[in-house]
Parts: C-alpha cells; sequence; structure tokens
C-alpha cells in the first residue's frame, strides 16, 4: 500500500532529523553562556548568534513536516511506534558527537522504555485501526490545557530544585517529563492540522494553530535551557517516550482511532503503558558525582634540597 509506505517513509526521515537536530543544538548551547528561562529574550538572542543551533533548529522545524506527513497516513499510535525508533540513532550521535556516557542503570532503563512502547506498537492491527481525521475542539482544549499547565509547573518546580545551592546534579528527568508534555500537545495539535489541511479557514477557526504557537514559544525556551544543562542522551529520551505516550493513548481517544476490543491487545497496550510510566518513576533524578581524588602526600625532601 503506497500511502503506508510514504507514512513510514516519512517517519523515518522524522526521526533522523530529530535526532541531528537536537545533538546540533545540545553541541552548539555547550559553547554558549548560561541560559535561563527567566531571561526569554536573552536566550533566543543568544542561541541565534550560533550557526550551528540555527542548523539545529532548522532540523526539528523539518521534522515537524515530516511529522504531518506521517499522521495523514498512520494511526497515531502506529506513528508513535515508529517514532520511538529514533532513539537509537539519537543515543549514538550523542555518543560520537557529544561524547556522552550513559550507565548501566540508564541503558536499562531506555531498553525498558523500548520493551514498553514496542508493547503498544505491538496492540496495534492494520486491518482494525483507523486513521482519525479530526477532534471536537472542546475535547481536544479539554486534554491540551491541563497538560499544557502540567508541563509549566513541572519545569517551574525542576528549576526551583535546581536553584538549591548544595543539591547534586540533575540527570534532566524532570525536565524531559515537562517538556514532553508540551511536545505531546504539540504532537497532537500537529495530528489536527494534517486532517484539516488544505482547508486553511477551517484551520484558524480551530485550535490547532493557537496551541502550536503556545507549545513552540514555551517549548522552545525551556527545551534550550535544559539542553545545555542535561544530557541529550537521557533528557531526550524521557522527553519522546512521554511524547509519544501521551499522544499514543490521548490522541487515539480524542480522534476517534479505536482501542483494541481483544484481550491480548488490550493488556499489551495498557501494561505498555504502564511499564513505561514505572520506568520513568525509578529513573535516576541526579548524576552520580565524580569519585573524589586521593590526596597527593608530601613528597619527603632529600638531604641536598632546601
Amino acid at each position: 500500500m503506497p500511502a503506508v509506505v510514504w507514512g513510514v517513509g516519512a517517519a523515518l526521515l522524522a526521526n533522523t532529523l530529530y535526532s541531528v537536530g537536537f545533538v546540533l543544538e545540545k553541541r552548539a548551547l555547550t559553547r554558549l553562556p548560561e541560559v535561563s528561562v527567566r531571561r526569554p529574550a536573552h536566550l533566543l538572542r543568544q542561541v541565534v548568534t550560533s550557526p550551528l543551533w540555527l542548523a539545529g533548529s532548522i532540523a526539528l522545524a523539518s521534522g515537524f513536516g515530516a511529522q504531518l506527513a506521517v499522521y495523514r497516513t498512520l494511526p497515531i499510535a502506529a506513528a508513535q511506534g515508529i517514532f520511538v525508533s529514533g532513539l537509537v540513532l539519537l543515543l549514538l550521535l550523542s555518543a560520537r558527537l557529544l561524547g556522552e556516557r550513559t550507565s548501566s542503570r540508564e541503558r536499562y532503563a531506555i531498553a525498558a522504555i523500548l520493551a514498553a512502547l514496542l508493547m503498544v506498537v505491538l496492540s496495534l492491527r492494520e486491518d482494525a485501526d483507523s486513521v482519525g481525521r479530526d477532534s471536537p475542539a472542546a475535547l481536544i482544549l479539554t486534554v491540551c490545557v491541563p497538560s499544557l499547565l502540567a508541563g509549566l509547573y513541572l519545569y517551574a518546580a525542576a528549576e526551583r530544585r535546581a536553584r538549591h545551592r548544595h543539591r547534586q546534579p540533575t540527570t534532566g528527568v524532570e525536565y524531559g517529563v515537562a517538556v514532553g508534555l508540551l511536545y505531546g500537545v504539540s504532537s497532537l495539535a500537529i495530528k489536527g492540522v494534517s486532517g484539516v489541511l488544505p482547508d486553511i479557514p477551517a484551520l484558524f477557526r480551530s485550535p490547532y494553530p493557537y496551541l502550536l504557537l503556545c507549545t513552540g514559544a514555551f517549548g522552545l525556551v525551556m527545551s534550550q535551557a535544559a539542553l545545555q544543562r542535561c544530557r541529550a542522551s537521557l533528557i531526550v529520551p524521557v522527553c519522546t517516550t512521554v511524547t509519544c505516550l501521551f499522544t499514543a493513548v490521548l490522541g487515539t481517544l480524542a480522534f476517534g482511532e479505536s482501542l483494541p476490543h481483544e484481550p491480548l491487545r488490550l493488556a499489551l497496550r495498557v501494561a505498555g503503558t504502564a511499564l513505561a510510566v514505572a520506568v520513568l518513576l525509578l529513573m535516576p533524578k541526579h548524576d552520580t558525582p565524580p569519585p573524589p581524588q586521593p590526596a597527593q602526600e608530601p613528597r619527603e625532601l632529600l638531604p641536598h634540597e632546601p
């Protein structure tokens, strides 16, 4: 089926663009002075002066464009299963270009997250899963507005805790969950845009472009500060997991894409969601501090030395 092939190809292209974009932005941010969400205008002035950051942002924007094509041809949950495969490329690029290394516990956690999302994908059946096109505006706002507020609250709480001088350095899990909620709302908005286009008047009567505007503005500032402070190899997988689960579960309901009726498929979807949430709760919240260097004993002076 050509439509499905195009959808899978667009999803793989989006994966590549997202991974490259995040890594380029992270590399650019490591060379810039510290940025802060409390000074968004200053943050934007700093990042737009970096050609490397601009290249990364163009790659991410192109990924959003490819995502539009995906949502026109694939069910939401199936699309999320393909998107999550981009984590492998992200980890390879972050190790190669950023020199980041993940701990064994984090690698087990990421493997468990991938297994959880695989369970969600296995709960799909091509002949039983339809592609939704639109959703009532009231339902979309009921799902998205509380999620936006929750993401902003979690991020603000993480910022308050990070400002404690003697607090251990955070791994970025809290930031990843907060930004993931915003990107989940953005993903639902992109899904809505894909179903309304090319009817431009109907598009601007819908809530989708305004949700994209909000998530784009907040997500840009929040994600850059989080990327500068934390490892891309951890924060991006957490963010991606939250986004995929949010979109797969709530998007399926909001756009009327049917849930599994068979007990096995329903159990896989529920168990996969529960496993991913449990792993997120158990992931380490702080980076392990480097071991203290042993103090060098003073060298005993020789007789002829002063």
